[in-house]
């Protein structure tokens, strides 16, 4: 299982979320077969909406984060329930690209740099909130970072890491980390922040030298005194079923309905989990009676 964990300065100045999202993105690139650039894509979104979505109160809320840009990789998109297990797809990955300058999979090439990153969150409310900047990187956790300065006014830093092995394409490890600041935070608090970071391996490094997601989160927040809030262990988790299928269907209209019981069977794949769910003839007409 996969594992994240929240923490608090003890002078109440920020907070920190850490996750080992290592099985979680291991299970997606099983589930749609990406190549190792749309494993690291997908994978760093599915952490990023994990770590938000653990920050949630109620048990029916959710957050959605999706990267609509001009990349080849097409959309990304990340769904959190509030104990951070999560759902995604990207809409094509089978992109294969070279390594960017740095020697790194070349993530922004394949998301693109000229798009926007919307976060959803449904907090049971009439109306979900919806927040949407512009990507500054398409590198993700930059994007992450842009969107809580301009659209929640919360001053952060996120880390994100997915390392693949370039000949197999396996997952080797996933995770990442979000700093936040308080309400109560001062210049010292930022500038022990940015002391902290200053030379601090990458989250897959440290994942690679068996650093948990609690210790990860100490060794970046090194100025600081941290008290554990709550540990959860997370998951790649789909929410599909028939009737969630069906009720789908009954969203395409009567006369769509009416040309596809014509036919003798139809399946439909969720996107999330590639999951099939087959519908006869009869079970169609029997949707359609019940729309009217």
């Amino acid at each position: 299982m996969s594992k994240v964990v929240r923490l608090i300065s003890t002078e109440g100045d920020l907070c920190v979320m850490a996750t080992d999202s290592t099985d979680i993105v291991r299970e997606a690139h099983e589930i749609h077969a990406t190549t190792n650039v749309c494993s690291a894509a997908l994978g760093r979104l599915l952490t990023a909406a994990s770590l938000m979505g653990s920050s949630l109160k109620g048990a029916d809320n959710s957050i959605t984060l999706r990267i609509n840009a001009d990349g080849p990789s097409g959309s990304v998109i990340a769904v959190s329930d509030y104990e951070g297990n999560v759902r995604g797809y990207i809409a094509n990955p089978k992109v294969s690209l070279p390594l960017n300058n740095l020697g790194k999979l070349d993530v922004s090439g394949a998301v693109g740099k000229n798009g926007t990153l919307t976060v959803m969150k449904d907090l049971g409310l009439k109306e979900p909130y919806i927040g949407q900047t512009p990507l500054v990187s398409g590198e993700i956790a930059e994007d992450v970072t842009s969107y809580f300065a301009v659209s929640e006014q919360i001053p952060s830093v996120c880390a994100l890491g997915v390392l693949c092995a370039p000949d197999t394409e396996d997952i080797i490890t996933a995770g990442g980390f979000l700093i936040q600041l308080l309400p109560t935070a001062t210049e010292d608090t930022i500038d022990r922040v940015e002391e902290g970071l200053k030379g601090l391996p990458s989250v897959t490094s440290m994942l690679v030298q068996g650093l948990s997601p609690e210790q990860i989160a100490r060794k970046a927040l090194s100025k600081f005194e941290l008290e554990v809030l709550d540990e959860a262990e997370t998951a790649y988790k789909c929410n599909c079923s028939k009737s969630r299928v069906e009720k789908a269907l009954i969203s395409l209209g009567e006369e769509e309905l009416n040309n596809m019981s014509e036919d003798e069977n139809t399946e439909v794949c969720c996107h999330f989990c590639s999951k099939k769910y087959n519908f006869s003839s009869e079970d169609i007409k029997e949707i359609i009676r019940k729309s009217i």
